[in-house]
């Protein structure tokens, strides 16, 4: 029989090292993806110049938000209310690396801080990911500006 200290010092190992739940590795290939397209000096990026290319990365309601937004600025021959690239909070572009963490919030949400130098300045994006089905989209980006954050949900917000 085990002595009542190693039966307790066991139970109180066993509490430790509980597992922490892995970060869903689609979350964070879906950032990565995203992300990959902006490394180099002659980068493409993600163009989000059609209602399809909205909806591959925006969770339905903020995909709708802007797909109506850039409808009713083309009818005025205006640009929308987003003006610049929302993934790096610029219009231009020279990246070499991005530093990727994603973290789990709860099941179905996760939260990807994207931290990049951009032509001499540093960067930290913060993007908020919803599972929809089998699919990661982005509910919410949060940019530093200013030393304020603003979101891209308060963009249409109006």
């Amino acid at each position: 029989m085990l002595p009542r200290r190693t039966l307790i010092l066991g139970a109180a190992c066993a509490a430790i090292a509980t597992p922490v739940p892995a970060v869903d590795a689609a979350a964070l290939a879906f950032v990565t993806d995203i992300y990959r397209a902006y490394k180099g000096k002659n980068s493409h990026g993600h163009p989000l110049d059609s209602e399809r290319a909205i909806r591959r990365y925006f969770e339905p309601s903020l995909a709708a938000l802007m797909v109506k937004d850039q409808k009713m600025a083309a009818r005025r021959g205006e640009v929308g209310l987003l003006d610049g690239d929302p993934f790096i909070d610029a219009q231009d572009w020279d990246i070499s690396a991005f530093d990727i963490v994603v973290t789990d919030t709860v099941p179905g949400k996760a939260s990807a801080t994207v931290k990049f130098t951009n032509l001499d300045k540093l960067t930290t994006v913060v993007l908020d990911l919803v599972k929809i089905k089998n699919d990661w989209r982005i509910s919410d980006i949060t940019w530093l500006r200013d030393g304020k954050p603003e979101t891209l949900r308060a963009i249409y917000a109006h």
